[in-house]
């Protein structure tokens, strides 16, 4: 009996664990299929790890073709932030078919900003079969459209495929001497240069190039990559069309389908492994939409029946204080400006000098700012004035967008600050974007412990040296006089600093830099062929300045990595030329009336 009892025991045991097995592959099943659907190639793709960077380039690299159009970017510099819709807006123009878009933080992806000798922000680099192609930095919509359009026409022309079988065939017909192991030859070269197993892309184009050249006619090439694998909702939309089916038809189909994974054999581990993969892989590409939603065209300016009654040109403090007043009075303001909140946004160090703010960056004084001119009525146009035509009533305000309407206004209140000043010396120019700024806040996370230099003496570089004296190695202020004219505090902070020292009565006369090669993914140099790689990349980067006494004449060099430039600002007002009078004392100021 206490056998018996055992045994229905075990067979009780086992038709309950099988019953819970069988229940939970259909939930493990189901949920597969509900993630298999949410799944979705979000627009501009936030990179969080260097493993996840990695696997990006190798997925579109071997599966897809598509370039990698990457911005290095960060929170708190402001011609980021500028760039930051119109690298959305592009994506949305190019489509997910023929490129694809991720954005890097600079300050939390650090490995990934030295691996790729990110020196300015912002960085745009361009990757083609896994590789770097092109690279630029600086805040130019024309530069990157440029460079998009170049990339993407460069991957549908790689996007071919020379088959080792036609290639034979051509042989056949074009040389019938040729030899086997020499056809095996030619085709190994080719996929040699490609570092695969099959002769594609360019290897592909320039070994069709070479026998056409050579026999008159060219082997015939086919595509790589399908429309369907380039398309990431290809499948979503082929779901959308096919009918439903019977059970009995389905039935059939799935004879010809690819063979899907027994769930059965897998453990209850290995299951549970998968769901959560899965799971994470879901929620990450939720939370990627929801960064990438239309939240900076949200409080957007849409062109109506009757013109404007106030346009504000300027998104600083100036600028979104008028808007306030104004939409506070109902005017329903619209402001103009790119989304990089003026000097202020690039402020990394705290607003000290204003009353009521306290323990608070720039950045987040122009934050708030717009939320409490929005929350007015205040609405936003991030563009560029270009011009004014005054010429006309209500005036017309002109962008830099050919795509935007132009906004007729009848009034508009001009708060555009200022743009930074730079030395124009030699190399100044030629090395910007390698080592050469003039915003610390920005560019100053790059140069963690590196040597770098301040030029300057007033708010500005005092600024610049206490925000670089965080991670560079040493910060250098080189200032022509011999006291500054910054705000005492300011200057005090500095010359007590420990990481801080000061050169008096000294200028910079010339920026020296140095050539350097970078090197592929896999850390190897380039090698030297007489093929064109498309990896190669020679980067010229600052390695020293000259420096002049002012008042005993003698040039020394300094070896640095990085010139910071802070000596002063010039208003950005020359879309005003011809529309108003200028300060005859004060170039570039708008002279006011009664003066």
């Amino acid at each position: 009996l206490v056998g018996k009892a055992t045994r229905a025991t075990q067979y009780i045991t086992m038709a309950f664990i099988n019953t819970t097995m069988n229940r939970f592959l259909v939930s493990f099943t189901v949920i597969m299929m509900m993630v298999g659907t949410t799944m979705a190639r979000p627009l501009v793709r936030h990179i969080r790890s260097t493993h996840e960077f990695e696997r990006l380039l190798q997925k579109h690299s071997t599966e897809t073709g598509l370039p990698v159009i990457v911005d290095f970017y960060s929170d708190g510099c402001g011609p980021c932030r500028m760039m930051a819709p119109i690298f959305k807006k592009l994506a949305k123009e190019i489509g997910q078919d023929k490129a694809v878009f991720v954005k890097v933080d600079t300050n939390a992806m650090y490995e990934l900003s030295s691996r790729y000798q990110i020196r300015s922000l912002p960085t745009f680099a361009f990757f083609l079969g896994g590789k770097k192609v092109n690279q630029f930095s600086g805040a130019g919509e024309g530069q990157l459209r440029q460079m998009t359009s170049q990339v993407v026409r460069q991957a549908e022309i790689e996007n071919v495929k020379l088959d080792k079988s036609t290639l034979v065939d051509y042989y056949q017909e074009m040389d019938a001497s040729k030899p086997q192991d020499a056809i095996d030859s030619v085709y190994q070269k080719c996929a040699d240069m490609t570092k695969t197993t099959d002769c594609v892309g360019h290897a592909a184009n320039q070994l069709v190039r070479r026998l056409k050249k050579k026999y008159g006619k060219g082997p015939t090439t086919v595509t790589r990559f399908s429309d369907e694998a380039r398309n990431p909702n290809s499948g979503e939309k082929d779901e959308q069309k096919k009918p439903k089916e019977s059970s009995s038809s389905s039935s059939k189909s799935s004879k010809n389908e690819k063979p899907v994974a027994n769930l059965q054999l897998a453990t209850k581990e290995e299951l549970m492994a998968e769901l959560e993969k899965r799971m994470d892989e879901e929620v990450d590409a939720q939370v990627e939409e929801e960064e990438d939603d239309d939240a900076e065209f949200q409080h957007g300016w849409v062109k109506g029946d009757f013109p404007e009654r106030v346009t504000v040109i300027g998104g600083g403090p100036a600028g979104l204080s008028a808007a306030i007043y104004a939409a506070r009075a109902g005017l329903s303001p619209v402001v103009i400006a790119p989304p990089m909140g003026g000097q202020l946004q690039g402020k990394g160090v705290d607003v000290e000098n204003y009353p009521g703010l306290d323990d608070i960056t720039g950045p987040g004084v122009v934050s708030k700012m717009r939320e409490q001119a929005i929350k007015f009525g205040a609405v936003f146009e991030s563009e560029t004035v270009t011009e004014i035509d005054a010429t006309v009533r209500p005036f017309k305000v002109i962008t830099n967008s050919t795509s935007s309407n132009n906004i007729e206004t009848h009034s508009i209140i001009v708060a555009t600050g200022a743009e930074s000043n730079w030395l124009g010396i030699p190399g100044e120019w030629e090395l910007r974007g390698g080592g050469v700024s003039s915003c610390a806040t920005c560019d100053g996370a790059i140069y963690r412990g590196k040597d770098v230099i301040v030029v300057g003496g007033g708010d500005a570089a005092m600024e610049d040296a206490l925000v670089l004296a965080r991670t560079s190695k040493s910060v250098t202020v080189i200032h022509r006089r011999d006291t500054f004219r910054a705000s005492k505090v300011l200057a005090q902070r500095v010359m007590e600093h420990p990481t801080i020292t000061i050169q008096w009565n000294t200028v910079v006369t010339e920026v020296v830099g140095k050539q350097i090669e970078t090197t592929n993914n896999d850390g190897d140099q380039q090698e030297d062929s007489g093929e064109v790689d498309l990896d190669a990349d020679v980067t010229k980067v600052v390695s020293s300045v000259v420096l002049k006494d002012v008042i005993t004449k003698e040039e020394t060099k300094m070896d640095v990595d990085a010139v910071f430039v802070a000596i002063g600002h010039t208003p950005t007002t020359s879309f005003l030329s011809g529309v108003v009078d200028f300060d005859e004392e004060h170039p570039g100021y708008v002279k006011t009336v009664g003066r």
